[in-house]
């Protein structure tokens, strides 16, 4: 409850940090409106409480990029690049690797496939077969 602490919040240190927009109800002051709520963007400026955002919004069939001033208590750091980070880091120690052995390794990603079929079986657990009710016309 009651107004959150500039210490909880995330600095946000430099500029092109990847932010998401989340309103927070406690604080009034520099609240995004609500077109901007739950969307990405990328910080271009940085003030003493606010920071400036460029967010795409669609408007009559075109994205623009608009520049919005938020204070730092409406974002948080995003988390959409920490996954190609992290297999950016792991794909770099298997070729490191696979050099060292002297192997070929591909390190693109390749879709799952579909599982296999099967049958499920209920241990003696009797099948209720669900239809719905007829419908019943009356004068």
């Amino acid at each position: 409850h009651g107004k959150q602490w500039y210490q909880r919040r995330v600095p946000i240190t430099a500029g092109g940090d990847i932010v998401d927009i989340k309103g927070c109800g406690t604080v009034t002051s520099g609240m995004p409106y609500k077109a901007y709520h739950g969307k990405t963007g990328r910080v271009f400026n940085i003030a003493k409480r606010a920071v400036g955002v460029i967010v795409n919004k669609k408007v009559r069939g075109k994205i623009l990029a608009k520049r919005i001033n938020l204070r730092i208590e409406h974002i948080n750091h995003s988390k959409c690049r920490d996954d190609f980070l992290n297999r950016v880091k792991k794909n770099e120690l298997v070729k490191k690797e696979a050099k060292a052995s002297g192997t070929f390794v591909c390190t693109k990603r390749a879709p799952v496939n579909p599982r296999t079929s099967h049958t499920v079986k209920g241990k003696g657990i009797v099948v209720e077969e669900v239809c719905p009710i007829r419908y019943e016309f009356i004068a």
